[in-house]
């Protein structure tokens, strides 16, 4: 085996492990296990040093990146004398963007004698053909989606997200930091508590003999922005995907559905698609365009 995940949170790297004709090395960053994946080893970024080199004494040759991690604190404490060497070019690296962030990170495990693999390489039926998986495409739906790609190209230019929410050609939400979900649920107002008794208008009897808070409500969409709208989603330009491919999976499709959507449109060749046929089945029964834009 010449095949290492270092592997972040969700689903994807056992998509990506189950795809390959030998179970890969799966290295895990400690707090950010995958799911459905028992790692081989778990370490700290302080000892990414010695973790490449067991790797190496391992017989690894490629090392694919995939699945999600936030940016962790460095304990310099923790540092072992393995990773020292690397410390300069880490934290040149953490101090960029993310997308910068990653090239350094890539030029590290590179510089140690690795290939850097893409999921996408390795998992090419992750990346479904241009089409409509889903629903129907209208004019408006286009309209919107090429506007959503003149947004994520310009929020590219300053490395900040992969993707926008648009209605009627109007922006709603952008993505930043926090990611996708966030993002959907900025869409979203909470539901108050259920209505008192008009004869007890401020609740505090009705409060007091009850006990318990009344339930909240389930969240909406937000009455201040206009109704439907699409996500759209893509690779910011000249993006580095063999670490950072944009992803949507089910869970994206029903919190597009949650609010309010009437679409998720992504680009073809640069969004990995986890369980295609979920997520149109989601679509579908939404009344959701799912529309791979070529």
């Amino acid at each position: 085996m010449t095949l290492a995940l270092i592997a972040g949170a969700g689903e994807l790297p056992a998509l990506i492990a189950e795809r390959q004709e030998r179970p890969p090395v799966v290295a895990a960053l400690a707090g950010f296990a995958p799911d459905g994946l028992t790692p081989d080893i778990t370490f700290r970024i302080e000892h990414l040093g010695s973790t490449l080199a067991e790797l190496k004494s391992r017989g690894i040759t490629q090392i694919c990146m995939v699945g999600r991690v936030a940016r962790p604190a460095v304990d310099p404490t923790a540092i072992d004398a393995a990773t020292r060497p690397l410390i300069p070019k880490l934290m040149a690296a953490m101090a960029q963007g993310d997308d910068g962030a990653l090239r350094g990170l890539i030029a590290v495990i590179e510089g140690a004698g690795f290939a850097v693999l893409g999921a996408h390489s390795l998992a090419g039926d992750l990346l479904p053909a241009p089409g409509v998986l889903a629903g129907t495409l209208t004019d408006g739906a286009q309209a919107d989606a090429a506007r959503g790609a003149q947004i994520v190209t310009a929020m590219g230019a300053a490395d900040i997200g992969q993707a926008c929410v648009v209605a009627r050609g109007q922006a709603l939400a952008v993505e930043a930091l926090p990611g996708t979900d966030w993002m959907l649920r900025s869409l979203l107002v909470s539901g108050g508590p259920a209505p008192s008794d008009l004869s007890d208008p401020l609740g505090m009897v009705s409060d007091w003999l009850s006990g318990p808070a009344a339930p909240q409500t389930k969240p909406t969409r937000d009455p201040a922005l206009p109704p439907g709208g699409i996500l759209y989603k893509a690779p910011k330009p000249g993006q580095e995907l063999r670490v950072d491919m944009p992803t949507i999976g089910p869970d994206t499709l029903a919190r597009a559905a949650e609010a309010g959507l009437d679409g998720v449109v992504v680009a073809a060749g640069g969004v990995l698609v986890l369980n295609a046929p979920r997520c149109a089945e989601i679509a579908e029964r939404h009344g959701m365009l799912l529309w791979v834009r070529p």
